[in-house]
């Protein structure tokens, strides 16, 4: 089976900036593009469906578009192409099978909110085995890297040092594949990654002796380091910050990814495939952060 990143493409502005995410991502790991489309047969034409041609036709040429317009960016790049009838969520989630990533774009709730886990998006992201990553309209390869200074032409910008990528860190469940993930992503990427971990202190029990502030923050650090440890020996040219903090883990978290290239945060498998598993902290963070966020299943 030949390696690939496959995205999600609907005719929307999210869609298109989803394959372009996936193309650059794609470059860089040096595999191939799959994108996909699904369409539906409806009773009636759709509106969008012109009078000259069949709704097959339409998803044809909406599929075409978003394939011409990554090969004219990417000329070097094997980019495939898959149309299916079939469900969004059923096509999504078979092509996620085959994929080591999957990339879709998501509708943004305004200026400062992030992605709109709506049905379809919900679905796939609770039910993909691979890592999907959520684009917003808008986004491009300049958004990765820190701001370039007045005059810099666009074949610069790969140039320019990329933003950090941030890690949400629950070291209360094995996380290996999330630690995989973002390690690796910060090494291709030449960047630091920011490690963010936030506890809660649990309900007091009268019964046993009181546990100091200090304390319980020490020994929450020192999970978190001994969780990271096996990574920065994998990776050491990897520029690692450690950040504890007690409170709201899906506020503090957000908070966090001020200024972040890439968000990183996983969701726990289950056995059943029905419904979305992306658990409050990871929903928070769809639903506010800006920037792509990449979602890791993991046990």
């Amino acid at each position: 089976m030949i390696r690939n990143i496959a995205a999600g493409i609907d005719g929307s502005p999210e869609g298109l900036a989803a394959a372009h995410w996936a193309a650059h991502e794609a470059a860089r790991r040096g595999v191939a593009l799959n994108l996909v489309h699904a369409w539906h047969p409806h009773a009636r034409p759709m509106p969008d469906v012109p009078v000259d041609s069949t709704e097959r036709g339409r998803a044809e040429h909406l599929l075409q578009e978003a394939v011409d317009s990554v090969r004219a960016a990417h000329p070097s790049l094997t980019v495939a192409a898959r149309l299916t009838c079939n469900s969004t969520v059923a096509a999504l989630t078979a092509a996620a099978d085959e994929a080591e990533l999957l990339v879709l774009g998501s509708l943004g709730l305004g200026r400062t909110a992030g992605f709109v886990t709506g049905s379809v998006s919900q679905r796939v992201v609770g039910r993909a085995p691979c890592p999907v990553v959520l684009v917003r309209a808008g986004t491009s390869a300049a958004d990765e890297h820190l701001p370039a200074a007045d005059g810099v032409a666009p074949e610069e910008i790969p140039g320019i040092p990329h933003r950090d990528v941030v890690l949400g860190l629950d070291v209360g469940h094995p996380c290996d594949d999330l630690l995989a993930f973002a390690f690796d992503a910060a090494h291709r990427r030449r960047t630091g990654l920011r490690v963010v971990h936030v506890f809660r202190t649990p309900p007091a029990d009268p019964a046993a002796p009181a546990v100091p502030a200090a304390e319980r923050l020490a020994t929450v650090e020192r999970a978190v380091v001994a969780a990271l440890r096996p990574w920065c020996e994998k990776y050491p040219e990897v520029r690692v910050t450690e950040t504890v903090v007690e409170g709201r883990p899906g506020a503090e978290l957000v908070r966090a990814t001020a200024g972040a290239g890439l968000v990183v945060v996983g969701r726990r498998t289950a056995k059943s495939r029905l419904g979305a598993h992306t658990g409050p902290v990871t929903h928070a963070v769809l639903h506010h952060v800006r920037g792509a966020v990449a979602v890791v299943p993991h046990a």
